[in-house]
């Protein structure tokens, strides 16, 4: 029976636990989203987490729309994230990049005025909030659906980024899958509404996922590389009718081509960021797909230990938990109290909030 702090091999890592790290943006990055010093400092301080998963983190310009989020499309970009890197492998971790592009979600005045790109002519509900840097409220702007070229430069964007990432020393990549960005507005029936060879059936919906995958792969290789994807529910306006006819195939895809792992985020009724009442697929996929599999929300100390030993994962990934605990490792292992976050200071850009958590052992003090 495996233990939530037993060692795993996910892919080309090994891992001396199976307490991941989640993408957690935080905005600390400069305006040109270059990585800052400080962003070293703070995942060397987590770097006891079986694999840090890094802050989503933008493939180019068009598909970022989060001010001070970091990317990996520049030259600058790629300097900045060397440091941060060399202070978590300097600190024993071991750091994958999450490669992110926001589809529908990138406001048009990150993109001077012009139509974000999407499967689909779709809005996303509700409006922008800490995605622009002067936080400012603004309705989302109108998609436009992406032509075939730009399908393919949008694939040339994820294996630049997926060159640049192992160039800044990264261990590995994730493609961002989930949450309701562009390769989920792609996936789901409520935001693709295309009748071409990416639109229509859950296999051509799928089909910008497998196209980025194999590209992502052939840099990185398939050990290096992982996915996100978020199944069940409504992620910023992209839903399924029925999930399982999509993302089983993408299961037996996935476990032909052998990757590191997947991670998936499921909500359930009660969710803290997100309920629904469509069913996890994550039973179904398991039984599909027989690599490392990942899963993500709201879990307690006492839920994901048993969901490891009982065999439901292979592993979880903690996202909030690691705001306030750099050392969540070992507070989960010796059931040590969890420290309360400060969401007023999750995207402030100073070092309040983001580096300043102590560990227990200078709790203690």
């Amino acid at each position: 029976m495996a233990s939530l702090y037993d060692p795993i091999r996910l892919g080309a890592v090994e891992a001396p636990n199976r307490v991941l790290m989640s993408p957690l943006t935080r905005g600390r990055s400069t305006e040109a989203h270059v990585p800052t010093a400080m962003m070293g400092e703070y995942y060397a301080q987590r770097a006891s987490a079986g694999l840090i998963i890094s802050e989503a983190t933008g493939i180019s310009r068009e598909g970022l729309g989060w001010a001070y989020a970091p990317g990996l499309w520049t030259d600058e970009q790629v300097e900045g994230w060397k440091p941060v890197l060399e202070r978590v492998h300097q600190a024993g971790g071991r750091i994958f990049a999450q490669l992110w592009h926001m589809g529908r979600l990138v406001h048009p005045d990150f993109l001077d005025g012009a139509a974000p790109l999407s499967s689909s002519v779709t809005t996303a509900p509700g409006s922008v909030r800490t995605y622009l840097s002067n936080g400012e409220k603004r309705p989302y702007g109108e998609a436009r659906a992406a032509t075939l070229d730009d399908i393919k430069r949008v694939l040339d964007d994820y294996e630049r980024a997926t060159r640049n990432a192992l160039a800044a020393g990264f261990d590995g990549v994730q493609l961002h899958a989930a949450n309701g960005y562009l390769i989920d507005q792609f996936l789901r029936d409520n935001s693709n509404l295309r009748d071409d060879d990416y639109g229509g059936s859950p296999e051509n919906r799928a089909r910008l996922l497998r196209e980025a995958m194999e590209r992502i792969i052939a840099v990185a290789g398939a050990d290096r590389t992982s996915v996100r994807f978020s199944p069940n529910g409504d992620t910023q306006g992209v839903i399924d009718s029925n999930p399982e006819a999509v993302f089983l195939p993408i299961a037996e895809y996935l476990e032909d081509k052998k990757i590191a792992f997947v991670e998936l985020r499921e909500p359930g009724p009660d969710g803290t960021f997100g309920s629904t009442t469509q069913p996890p697929v994550s039973p179904a996929f398991r039984k599909l797909f027989t690599g490392p599999l990942i899963l993500n929300q709201d879990y307690t100390k006492a839920g994901a230990e048993a969901a490891v030993a009982e065999g439901r994962a292979d592993g979880i990934a903690f996202g909030r938990k690691f705001i306030a605990n750099p050392d969540l490792v070992e507070r989960l292992r010796d059931g040590a109290p969890i420290a309360e976050d400060n969401m007023a200071t999750w995207y402030s850009r100073g070092e309040e909030g983001y580096t300043d958590y102590p560990p227990l052992n200078r709790e203690a003090a």
